[in-house]
């Protein structure tokens, strides 16, 4: 029996509306989750929102409403955007929860009770947009001699009494275990950013605020909120039932449990530096990787509000399609790399790939069953050819695609994955079924038949990418839905027991680019 697989998106701040990149995020990891269900596995995926700091308190300031307003509002602009892209999350959290605060509080107090907490006084630079506190010499000098922080954010000088987290003792530790474990931090790049981060030494760091007041409280220290970051990283222990519900605990934050988080490259030093930190001091299990995955880019530019190309992921499914969309992000960006989008890019990938090579081949093919075998599903044919194509399908659904899939790879899997369609569509143009319902019926039902077989398989297998066109087509193909696993595709059986089909739907209609003006979703 597999261990439980407990995967996470970081909680996204709010203070402002979704993106692509919240999107790309929210898809890729909803891929690896679908993916690890479907390979049997009992699976915890958990996204959400992370509501509290100074930059949320000013931002309510300005729209002249409660923090508390402005994160209910906000949160629910994610919570649609999950839904509208079919993101199969198991909890969605938010950091204003009940639960939530008694988690951050407990695993405060379980540092606490570690001598880890002190009492001083902060004087250091403090970036309100990275809600992060910097050292000088991670500092540069921006237009007018402004300093500006690693991510190019402006920070300004802060004096305030503060509790502090002894991160300097964890040093060695952190380079032990990126050392014995260097699946930790992936990909490689960032693990070699992080180990050079540490290895030039660590400060203590500040852990509370009293200049503001919208946070979780610092458990018996008055005028004291948690600094934001120990409140957000501590969502995921929330969620798997810390610190009362120990069976939860047990199954998805276990020691040696399969942990993932996917996260954005920005934030890869919060959570594989104080993170893994705050829980060794908290003498709790350790997830098991960390993944940074890149930026994506509106046509190679960066987005931003100044330049006004910052996409609205909700336009973009409206405009071509949530299973496009998602194929389109998973299949053109090597995660783990920064990568770039435009319409005309996902007219482009959608049109080729789906419309135009799977689902032609799962039309032709599904339409001539109906025509002209009367719906009912042939067996698939004993031919060399036929073996070839069912043996190549074969080794890209149960080898190919899951071994990318395991490994965070979703554009190499959708790559094995479009290969065996494009192979399938050979086949077709080489057999010409269309030719042999006159010449050899019987060898005709036995090309259409063996076409069926890779078309479910290759259904099943790209379920994860493109969740909702993949289950239709398989209602549409009949195949009964206790077959929609890897298992099956590994070593099982479809006995078709004279099942039947009616002339499908089109599955994917071919898109076009918007055409009045200013319609451009991007």
């Amino acid at each position: 029996m597999s261990k439980p697989y407990t995967i996470t998106t970081a909680i996204s701040y709010p203070n402002g509306r979704p993106h692509i990149g919240h999107a790309y995020e929210a898809i890729a990891t909803d891929a690896f989750a679908r993916f690890q269900r479907m390979m049997g596995r009992d699976v915890f995926f958990q996204t959400g929102t992370d509501e509290h700091g100074l930059k949320m308190a000013q931002t309510a300031r300005g729209k002249g409403v409660s923090p508390a307003e402005l994160a209910q509002e906000m949160s629910s602009y994610f919570k649609d955007m999950d839904d509208k892209l079919n993101i199969s999350y198991d909890r969605f959290i938010r950091t204003t929860e009940p639960d939530h605060h008694r988690a951050s509080q407990a695993i405060w107090q379980a540092m606490e009770a570690n001598d880890d907490l002190y009492l001083d006084r902060y004087e250091g630079w403090y970036s309100v947009r990275d809600e992060a506190f910097y050292d000088e010499k991670e500092l540069s000098e921006g237009e007018g001699g402004e300093k500006l922080s690693p991510q190019g954010t402006p920070v300004e000088w802060t004096v305030e009494e503060s509790w502090f987290f002894r991160l300097s003792k964890y040093q060695e530790p952190l380079l032990k275990l990126y050392t014995e474990h260097p699946e930790f931090i992936q990909p490689e790049s960032r693990r070699n950013e992080v180990m050079r981060f540490v290895e030039g030494g660590l400060s203590d760091l500040s852990m509370s605020r009293t200049s503001f007041d919208w946070g979780v409280k610092v458990p018996g220290s008055e005028g004291h909120v948690m600094y934001v970051w120990v409140d957000a990283l501590t969502n995921y222990l929330t969620g798997c039932g810390y610190p009362d519900d120990t069976e939860q605990m047990a199954l998805y934050w276990a020691e040696g449990g399969d942990i993932t988080h996917i996260i954005g490259k920005d934030i890869v030093r919060f959570h594989a530096v104080y993170w893994p930190a705050f829980l060794m001091s908290a003498r709790l299990p350790l997830p098991k990787q960390v993944f940074g995955h890149g930026f994506l880019l509106n046509r190679g530019e960066k987005m931003s509000k100044s330049l006004g190309n910052v996409a609205d992921p909700l336009e973009l499914a409206d405009a071509f399609g949530v299973d496009q969309l998602r194929y389109f992000l998973l299949a053109e960006v090597t995660f783990g790399n920064d990568g770039s989008y435009s319409p005309e890019a996902i007219v482009q990938k959608a049109n080729s790939d789906l419309a135009n090579s799977f689902g032609n081949l799962a039309q032709r093919t599904l339409s001539m069953i109906a025509k002209n075998l009367d719906g009912v599903i042939p067996d698939a044919g004993d031919a060399v050819e036929d073996h070839e194509i069912l043996g190549m399908v074969k080794a890209a659904v149960r080898d190919d695609i899951p071994q990318a899939l395991e490994r965070l790879a979703p554009s190499i899997a959708i790559d094995a994955w479009i290969k065996a369609v494009f192979a399938c569509n050979q086949y077709v143009d080489a057999m010409a079924p269309w030719a042999l319902r006159k010449t050899d019926p019987d060898r005709m039902a036995q090309v259409l038949g063996t076409l069926y077989a890779c078309i479910r398989d290759l259904a099943i297998a790209v379920m994860p990418i493109i969740p909702t066109s993949a289950e239709a087509l398989l209602n549409a193909m009949k195949v009964p839905d206790n077959l929609w696993t890897y298992d099956f595709l590994d070593s099982g059986t479809d006995p078709l027991d004279g099942r039947t089909i009616e002339p499908p739907k089109p599955l994917f209609p071919r898109l076009e680019l918007p055409t009045e003006e200013g319609a451009d979703p991007a």
